[in-house]
């Protein structure tokens, strides 16, 4: 579903475009969505962002096509038309506008901003802190202020996160000494 007007929206960040691929104009995708059926079916608009210090043509790009080939994505764009406007989209980022309250489709997986201002507690109920962000790479992390103003990063596993309850608005954290709570003297 496409948000309208007035539905709010948040604006999450759901690729980078790669290097070129073929001289029609498709570039390799660097997938920063679980979702890449929805996010980037044709005549899509998405916000681009030129690379850090770099400067880029369009402010937007129209999906045009999009298929896999040997388990890479590869987009083509209408404002994209050969590989030189191909060349000149390495490094952008692309940016999708999805309806403030839409959940992912699998129940295990969360939006960023869905979990960004969780109350964090432990296994026993007790107020750790908050999450105030999360960090992708090899293994996502969750950023956590702690009650004493620490930032404090938990590895989004099973293990240490066993549950997260949207609609109460909080995360339960298997604290471990020196996770979160700071180490007893």
């Amino acid at each position: 579903m496409a948000p309208t007007d007035r539905e709010p929206t948040i604006e999450v960040v759901v690729a980078r475009l790669g290097k070129p691929h073929g001289l029609r104009g498709e570039v390799t995708v660097d997938v920063r969505t679980d979702e890449p059926e929805r996010r980037f079916v044709v005549g899509t608009v998405l916000r681009a962002q030129a690379p850090r210090g770099g400067t880029f043509a369009h402010r937007t790009l129209t999906v045009a096509r999009a298929r896999w080939h040997q388990q890479v994505l590869l987009l083509a764009f209408e404002e994209l038309p050969d590989r030189t406007a191909a060349e000149a989209a390495r490094g952008v980022v692309l940016h999708a506008d999805v309806p403030a309250d839409e959940r992912p489709e699998d129940p295990e997986e969360f939006y960023d901003h869905q979990l960004v201002g969780l109350a964090v507690h432990d296994v026993d109920g007790t107020e750790l802190g908050v999450v105030t962000g999360i960090t992708h790479g090899a293994q996502d992390l969750l950023q956590i202020r702690a009650l004493d103003g620490r930032a404090t990063l938990v590895p989004f596993v099973a293990a240490l996160v066993p549950e997260v309850d949207l609609d109460a608005g909080r995360v339960v954290v298997a604290d471990r000494p020196g996770l979160v709570a700071p180490l007893e003297d």
